[in-house]
């Protein structure tokens, strides 16, 4: 084998073939997911704030009465594992209130509490402005279309990883 063959790149599998904008959606759905993990990262290292993770497990209670550890967990793209420590912690900080079921004893059922509903609408006064204005020069047909394809890429990604 000569050196040449050994740096240039062998042939494999075609490529499938997308098209312009396929491809700008993909850069843009990465972009776009970077950006919330940068998020993540920095509200996480401010001491004595609640995460964005924590924030989703409250912003889940927001419209219920109230939800299992299993139910916030999947509202929250939590663990449940993890879902059950944020909401021990919760509890301790007062925002939480957390009671068994009297139909099924084994399931815990979760609310807001007075300070916990607070929080969650102070935080959601203070973003919904700037939600709302990062949006407004779109038309609601384009944001319907783009809730549809946000929707559909994730029941593709739920689907892929549930492939072996």
């Amino acid at each position: 084998m000569s050196m040449k063959s050994a740096i240039e790149p062998q042939p494999g599998p075609a490529e499938p073939q997308f098209s312009e904008e396929m491809r700008a959606l993909g850069r843009s759905f990465k972009r776009a997911m970077a950006a919330v993990r940068r998020l993540r990262g920095r509200e996480t290292r401010n001491p004595g704030e609640l995460s964005d993770a924590q924030y989703g497990l409250l912003f889940g209670l927001r419209d219920h009465t109230q939800l299992s550890a299993g139910e916030l967990a999947l509202a929250a793209d939590l663990s449940p594992a993890t879902t059950t420590e944020m909401l021990e912690a919760l509890e301790t900080a007062g925002l939480v209130r957390r009671v068994r079921s009297e139909r099924d004893r084994r399931v815990v059922l979760t609310s807001l509490t007075e300070r916990g509903r607070a929080l969650v609408d102070e935080r959601h006064a203070r973003y919904e402005p700037i939600w709302r204005a990062a949006f407004e020069e779109f038309s609601e047909a384009e944001l319907q279309t783009t809730a549809r394809v946000l929707d559909r890429m994730a029941a593709m990604f739920d689907d892929l990883g549930e492939r072996p």
